[in-house]
């Protein structure tokens, strides 16, 4: 699997991006219960009409990985044609501030702490996998100014130092916790498992930013968009409803088959999924 990676590394982006929305379709086609947590939360949001094109984009998320993770970091965020919110990062420059980067499944989340780290130094929050060689690759990949803080309290007392010393930390928000780690609370009308570290975090009084790379059509790059929050972040209520404001800024491309869901209690009024 490692020769592939490095194999797929070497294709040009548009490259990548093809074969990605033909394996988002034969991940959907193939994949019974893929397929059905797919089309429950794009209805769950009401956004069913950005469902076929979130099938392909879903794979060109996957595709692009060995990209991102194998090549020079300077090729890689020479993928950034566009850049949309930096002043909010140097806002927080200049007051001496910790920035808390909040990245959600959306887009191509992986290239805003690349190209912060062009910058300045960040460190990610990060859940290593346990295959070893895919483990290899993704640490191999976000080294230099990218530092990883594993998901466990030696990691978010990581986190921590680093705010606390006016550097940069980026998480996913909506990744689903391990239990005890996280509130029921809605996303999309829905109870969703909800980490409480992004809050807590937000609540050391650093500097909140939400950011996604927008993917461009024809693997043309990538325009990251920085956001700061339109109401309060130190709970993990409002940063579902943060979240919620990105998504439906570019709904096509949030990863609508992650299963955000998990463990929830069923409910009577669950929306009709429609066709496709």
């Amino acid at each position: 699997m490692g020769f592939l990676f490095r194999l797929l590394s070497r294709l040009p982006l548009a490259a990548l991006h093809n074969l990605g929305a033909l394996a988002g379709w034969l991940a959907y086609l193939l994949s019974p219960t893929y397929r059905r947590h797919l089309r429950e939360n794009t209805a769950q949001a009401g956004c069913e009409s950005a469902r076929g094109v979130a099938v392909a984009e879903a794979g060109k998320s996957l595709l692009e990985l060995p990209k991102l993770w194998l090549r020079p970091q300077v090729e890689v965020v020479e993928r950034v044609v566009k850049v949309s919110g930096w002043e909010l990062v140097e806002a927080a420059w200049q007051a001496g501030r910790g920035i808390l980067f909040l990245t959600p499944h959306l887009g191509c989340f992986e290239i805003a702490a690349q190209y912060y780290a062009k910058h300045r130094p960040i460190t990610a929050l990060y859940r290593r996998p346990k295959q070893a060689w895919l483990a290899t690759i993704i640490e191999n990949g976000r080294g230099g100014n990218v530092k990883l803080a594993p998901a466990d309290l030696s990691g978010v007392r990581k986190l921590i130092k680093a705010l606390r010393s006016g550097a940069a930390v980026g998480i996913l928000p909506d990744q689903a916790p391990k239990e005890g780690e996280g509130v029921w609370t809605p996303f999309f009308g829905r109870p969703a498992y909800t980490m409480t570290l992004a809050a807590r975090l937000a609540q050391a009084g650093a500097t909140v930013i939400f950011a996604f790379g927008e993917r461009l059509h024809y693997g043309a790059g990538y325009h990251l968009r920085l956001f700061e929050p339109t109401g309060d972040v130190t709970t993990p209520a409002g940063i579902n409803r943060e979240i919620e404001r990105l998504v439906l800024m570019c709904p096509e491309q949030y990863l609508w088959g992650y299963n955000r869901y998990k463990g929830a209690p069923e409910s009577e009024d669950q929306p009709d999924t429609g066709g496709q």
